[in-house]
């Protein structure tokens, strides 16, 4: 192994010295700092507006799921009632339009397919609608199906 006078040495160790940190020969001093921290706050940004969107856009899927959920009980509500009229009044039509708190919803005609009756309602809350279907035993009031459609 070769050894290296201390001329060399000392040479080589002003000449790595003098530019250290390498991004700063030139008379540049911080550029690197300065590009990486502007690197660092685009990031930064970008990460906070895509969270800040998807808090926004998360408040209207659970203000929609609300108000989906309240037409769905208005939607209930209707064909509970046209439940009881026919309880109370076997030859019950429905074919009307009710207010609940304020609230309307729809009971359609009812159609007859002995044994059974079917009650359709529907409901609109900040439209979100819900269309529901009962089947009862026209004798007994039975609930025989009970399901949403997603039209009337």
């Amino acid at each position: 192994m070769e050894s290296k006078s201390p001329h060399q040495i000392s040479a080589a160790q002003s000449a790595f010295s003098s530019c250290q940190p390498r991004f700063w020969c030139g008379g540049k001093p911080g550029y690197v700092a300065l590009i990486s921290a502007v690197i660092i706050s685009v990031i930064l940004m970008a990460i906070v507006f895509t969270l800040s969107f998807t808090g926004y856009f998360g408040r209207f899927n659970v203000l929609e799921s609300e108000f989906k959920e309240r037409g769905a009980g208005l939607a209930e509500a209707c064909a509970d009632r046209a439940l009881l009229k026919l309880a109370n009044n076997p030859s019950y039509t429905g074919n009307e339009t009710l207010s609940i708190e304020g609230n309307l919803c729809t009971i359609q005609p009812i159609q007859s397919s002995p044994p059974n009756k079917i009650i359709k309602t529907q409901a609109v809350f900040h439209d979100s609608y819900t269309n529901l279907r009962v089947t009862v035993d026209a004798a007994t009031l039975v609930i025989a199906s009970w399901e949403e459609l997603p039209s009337l």
